[in-house]
């Protein structure tokens, strides 16, 4: 049951790219508004955490564990308001695999992290930055 959740149901091991496809795999969330992204999020957080305990082989956190990227999206997903259509949707997606490729600041402090903290919260991280830029566009009227 870890493996199966970390992997979010086997996501993980499709290649190329498996956090692209964990971070797509929650994109339908943002259909049920920003309470439903960020209760995802929560949600995959704590199972995450949960499995990664579990799961010795995942602590340095191996390209199939996509659990996190998926809470990572779903955070920020969650700055977008309900009906914000492809091009919000399309923006959210990219910021949040922006940054969590390239680690900028306390995302890649969060990566050096060791075990299951590490593992997720670089990917909570990124997605509260992307959150962050989302909410500055949305406020300075940038997006709807």
């Amino acid at each position: 049951m870890p493996r199966l959740l970390a992997s979010l149901g086997g996501v993980g091991f499709l290649r190329p790219a498996p956090g692209t496809w964990g971070s797509a795999l929650v994109l339908p969330v943002v259909l049920g508004g920003p309470w439903a992204c960020l209760g995802l999020a929560l949600l995959l957080s704590l199972l995450g955490w949960w499995a990664l305990a579990r799961l010795p082989a995942a602590r340095s956190d191996p390209g199939w564990v996509v659990i996190d990227e998926g809470a990572g999206q779903s955070l920020a997903l969650a700055a977008l308001p309900l009906g914000a259509g492809a091009p919000g949707l399309i923006l959210a997606f990219l910021l949040f695999r922006l940054f969590d490729i390239i680690k900028p600041g306390p995302v890649g402090w969060a990566d050096r992290r060791k075990g299951p903290t590490g593992v997720m919260l670089d990917d909570l991280f990124a997605g509260g930055l992307a959150a962050a830029v989302i909410l500055a566009l949305r406020f300075g009227g940038l997006l709807p």
